[in-house]
């Protein structure tokens, strides 16, 4: 095979992997916008509803350690094939659901396969490419994922208004066909360990990060200390004492330190223990510190998406679909920066490319927060700030993930794509909490507060706070069309407002804080530096996978 032929074979082959992840970044948020019409088809009750949304990111989360370390052993190509099967098989069961439970099966296998996806896309893409490519084939990876997460709402919507939201699922089946194809035909068998899975540790990790994301996503609605809502699961219901989201974190974060301690004994008894996850990798400084940043980063960087279309519906009147779309221009602005690092990246480090989209996101984000905070707020306007956000986050997304990987060794290649995964959906998650919990409380505190000023009774103004923010914004509509209610419809707007101005304040200060945190991490040289192996071709291993 030619040198030409080769880099032909791995560029077609990063077409695969960048379809694989935009597959499962696609399905994170898609669903928030689908959730209306699932409830009327199917009659599932909210309770089901929570469920169908967030199984998929709990599990999602807790299997990624676990997978990378498979994928080490079995190959990452074949576990990603896998993972895109899986995805596949249960798109096409969530597509043809009959009722919520079927649904709320087909997501919790959609997080298996999602798990076995993301960290193997790293791998892949650690093993395919070396120098200058490597940047480009990473800023591709990043660009798909800033663009499918801000197009995710709009393709849902669209979906829902014109066919129907078995669509949303549908669609993922000729993806997964084309990418496993393209998988099989460019994409060489990868390198394996020898080894085991450590049993006990997986257990342990799967259990401890199930556990810290249920309570991290689930906090809002079911209380940070104590039992604000029902929790029922298999015909039981816990509603009283400490809340469920508060005894899983306690009980996740203790799992998590029996694992870790697990680990770090089993990695110091040598390469017979084989553990999950080798915690010698954290001696490497580019990793320690890159994770680190990955996980702060996380904080700031996708919470908004969250809850603007919450304000862009209930607050500006869109429709879902209107409201999708508005957020569109991130992906135009993630798209432009992946074409735009092919040329740069000859010039500048990865560690510059992240600082600079940090900057961007952040600048971005306090541009929202004006935007929002005037009278009336012009879809031009929203655009604008929304495309300097999807450049930055088409920057930095990518690059962060290249700086963290790029001193780990190959063979490790599959822990250390799953390790840094772990830290950026916990970061993502930890974000997406802090900043719903900043934008309902102060729809709460605000709305009640600009009602009572205004001579409403204490208990009536609690009432009508409650119901704007227990439906998160859905009620405004009604309660504008009573000539009697149209005042707390106004009120209501412009607390949801003050709520997403401060949701971005606060996440372009966690972004501050990102940038703060790459100092940390040591600077690598630029591709130039490394020239000589920039259209060389890693030799692929010839074991099966």
């Amino acid at each position: 095979m030619t040198p030409e032929t080769q880099t032909s074979r791995r560029w077609l082959g990063l077409i695969a992997l960048a379809l694989g992840v935009a597959l499962i970044v696609v399905d994170t948020t898609i669903v928030n916008v689908i959730t209306p019409s699932v409830i009327d088809d199917l009659g599932i009750d909210s309770s089901q509803a929570q469920w169908v949304q967030e199984s998929y990111a709990i599990v999602f989360a807790a299997l990624l350690l676990v997978a990378g370390r498979v994928a080490d052993l079995r190959g990452a190509r074949f576990i990603f094939l896998l993972g895109v099967v899986v995805f596949g098989a249960s798109s096409l069961l969530a597509g043809v659901s009959s009722n919520g439970e079927i649904l709320i099966l087909a997501r919790f296998l959609q997080g298996i396969g999602a798990a076995m996806v993301l960290p193997t896309t790293l791998s892949l893409l650690n093993h395919m490419f070396t120098g200058k490519a490597r940047g480009q084939a990473f800023a591709v990876w990043g660009g798909t994922i800033g663009a499918a997460t801000a197009l995710g709402p709009a393709l849902g919507g669209w979906l829902s208004e014109h066919f129907s939201w078995r669509w949303a699922f549908g669609i993922n089946i000729p993806l997964t066909i084309l990418i496993i194809v393209l998988t099989v035909a460019f994409i060489l068998p990868s390198p394996r360990t020898t080894g085991r899975v450590d049993a006990i540790g997986a257990v342990l990790s799967a259990l401890g990060l199930g556990l810290l994301a249920f309570g991290v996503i689930e906090g809002r609605i079911y209380g940070w200390l104590t039992s604000a809502h029902p929790f029922s699961l298999f015909g039981m219901t816990w509603d009283s004492g400490p809340s469920p989201a508060f005894t899983a974190l306690v009980v996740g974060a203790v799992i998590l330190v029996l694992f870790v301690r697990r680990q770090v004994r089993l990695s110091r008894d040598g390469a017979e223990a084989q553990p999950l996850m080798d915690t010698r990798l954290f001696s490497i400084a580019s990793f320690r510190n890159g994770n680190i940043a990955t996980l702060i980063i996380g904080l700031g960087e996708y919470g908004i998406i969250a809850v603007m279309p919450l304000w862009l519906q209930f607050t500006l009147d869109y429709t879902p679909l209107q409201a999708g779309l508005a957020l569109v221009p991130i992906a135009l602005g993630s798209f432009l920066a992946s074409g735009v690092s092919f040329p740069l990246s000859e010039r500048f480090a990865a560690l510059a490319f992240v600082r600079s989209g940090l900057v961007l996101e952040i600048v971005g984000l306090v541009g929202l927060g004006l935007v929002a905070a005037a009278t009336d707020a012009p879809w031009l306007a929203i655009a604008a700030v929304l495309f300097v956000y999807g450049v930055g986050v088409g920057f930095a997304t990518a690059q962060v993930t290249n700086v963290v990987l790029e001193e780990v060794p190959e063979k490790e290649g599959g822990q250390g794509s799953a390790i840094q995964s772990t830290f950026r959906q916990l970061g993502s998650a930890l974000g997406i909490a802090a900043l719903t919990t900043v934008f309902f409380s102060t729809i709460s505190s605000n709305l009640r507060s600009t009602l009572t000023d205004g001579g409403m009774d204490s208990d009536r103004a609690q009432e009508f706070s409650s119901t704007v923010t227990d439906s998160a914004g859905a009620v405004i509509a009604p309660l504008s069309e009573n000539p009697d209610t149209v005042a707390v419809a106004d009120a209501a707007r412009d607390a949801m407002t003050h709520g997403l101005v401060l949701g971005s304040y606060l996440a372009a200060g966690f972004l501050v804080l990102g940038v703060v945190a790459t100092f940390l991490i040591p600077r690598s040289p630029t591709t130039e530096d490394s020239a000589d192996t920039t259209e060389t071709t890693p030799t692929h291993s010839q074991h099966s996978a």
